[in-house]
């Protein structure tokens, strides 16, 4: 017997996962709408070398590559022209959204506005070990703003998402904000060698996984202390600023908030002194932060040096939003500027920023915290298949019952019906499998009086009406 099961790493949703899923994804899309961003899509199968050497070592190890197909496989290999394994291939499946978007951008360059706000919810492949809330294909929910500088645009994208977020009730979510060239400027301050520094922000991203000692004992293995000392006093400084916003302290005011992150881009500021880099980048960050009153939630963003945001083509304001509660905490989404990579595929240098949610993630939390139940116990959530199910009550009688279902539906009810003339009570035990409390029964004496049967299967409940009042009693 052959395995049934998915290939590793995917998974198969059921219809109540599904509605779920459209639930969640039907905010995002309205949401993003509302702040003027398009819909777009791209083919799941991308050039290889559009994807390659875009997202680091990790990124070209991950990606999903595809074989070169049939006779020109078969040729290319009689002719000795493969000689090593990645000649094997010449197509991927997407690693992201935002690389496939920056291809785009510059081949229609002349078809966009010359803002082009985009959004994508679209499925991407990583070739990753799977473990759990962590599998190879997955859905990211993308939105980029194009062609612009101005931090006017990283604060609209942070009041964006934390709109989803606040329309799908969490309370704990923060968002952590820093500067890749901030990072450069204070690391510039502790002589940390250039071709070093990747190694030192991929060890940063992971200081959240980590205990203060293990991050500590890294840095020591990895060659980075002593020179990185001073880097790590000020994090241990700055976390002692702000313990309670990471806790979600509901003590706290917008008011204090903003006194945390004085504090910070100031204790930040002493720190490079002199430095120019960095300290052009804090002048950003306090540019967004001034903005941010204006269009989002303020208390939700903190200036956070230890954020690195491991992808490669960052080149300005990174983002990462954490969940603060029990078991459930961890990072649902990020982005930053990317204002290099669109250029990659042109000639010309194109400013962008982007933020992506981690809907997988979003979904498994809010599975877990039982989120579902009290929108599907509001009504939020359709979790019954219809809202009615029509019988058939004998073979003479089925063309009756699709003719009163076709009436239903005309008046906006989602209907089903039973397919086959079957014994009332097995079609009952049916529908209460589906979750649908409302039953159409219509036999002979109904479509001679052009009436129909109600029953209510939650309360037992039977009601004759008319054909034509049907629907009002549903």
């Amino acid at each position: 017997m052959s395995n049934t099961n998915p290939a590793r790493g995917m998974r198969d949703f059921l219809p109540a996962d599904v509605r779920k899923r459209n639930y969640v994804i039907g905010i995002i899309k309205e949401v993003y709408e509302k702040y003027g961003f398009e819909p777009l899509e791209t083919p799941s199968v991308e050039n290889l070398e559009t994807l390659t050497n875009k997202y680091g070592d990790e990124g070209n190890q991950l990606m999903f590559k595809i074989l070169k197909r049939g006779e020109k496989l078969q040729q290319e290999l009689e002719e000795g022209k493969i000689t090593s394994e990645n000649q094997l291939s010449d197509l991927a499946l997407r690693y992201d959204l935002t690389v496939p978007l920056a291809r785009v951008v510059a081949n229609y360059k002349n078809d966009l506005p010359k803002f082009f706000k985009r959004y994508q919810i679209q499925p991407v492949w990583r070739a990753d070990r799977p473990a759990k809330g962590r599998y190879r294909e997955f859905y990211q929910c993308d939105v980029d703003a194009i062609g612009s500088k101005s931090t006017v645009v990283e604060a609209e994208l942070i009041s964006a998402v934390s709109e989803i977020l606040e329309r799908l009730e969490f309370e704990d979510f923060y968002i952590k904000i820093n500067h890749r060239e901030l990072l450069n400027g204070l690391l510039n301050e502790c002589n940390i060698d250039e071709n070093r520094r990747s190694d030192f922000l991929i060890l940063l991203d992971k200081r959240d996984k980590l205990s203060n000692q293990a991050f500590v004992d890294e840095m020591h293995s990895a060659g980075f202390l002593p020179r990185a000392e001073l880097f790590w006093e000020l994090l241990v400084e700055l976390d002692q600023n702000s313990l309670n916003v990471t806790r979600s302290d509901r003590s706290m005011t917008i008011e204090d908030l903003r006194d945390i992150n004085r504090k910070r881009i100031q204790k930040i500021r002493n720190f490079l002194g002199t430095e120019a880099q960095g300290n052009n980048a804090l002048n950003s960050l306090e540019e967004i932060f001034k903005f941010i009153p204006n269009v989002s939630v303020e208390l939700k963003n903190l200036v956070s040096i230890d954020l690195a945001r491991g992808l490669s083509y960052y080149t300005g304001a990174i983002f990462e939003i954490s969940l603060t509660k029990g078991d459930f905490a961890g990072s649902i989404g990020g982005g930053g500027r990317y204002d290099g990579l669109i250029g990659m595929f042109g000639k010309e240098q194109i400013p962008a920023v982007g933020f992506s949610l981690g809907l997988e993630r979003i979904i498994y939390v809010m599975e877990e915290r039982g989120m579902f139940d009290t929108l599907i116990a509001e009504g939020k959530i359709k979790n019954e298949t219809a809202d009615v199910m029509v019988t058939i009550w004998n073979e003479e009688t089925s063309a009756e019952s699709l003719k009163a279902a076709s009436e239903l539906r005309e008046k906006g009810l989602r209907v089903l019906v039973y397919p086959e003339a079957d014994k009332l009570g097995k079609q009952f035990k049916y529908a209460d499998s589906l979750g649908i409390k409302k039953l159409l029964i219509i036999r002979e004496e109904e479509i001679a009086e052009n009436k129909v049967k109600i029953k209510n299967l939650e309360s037992g409940e039977e009601t004759v009406v008319s054909r034509e009042l049907a629907h009002s009693h549903i």
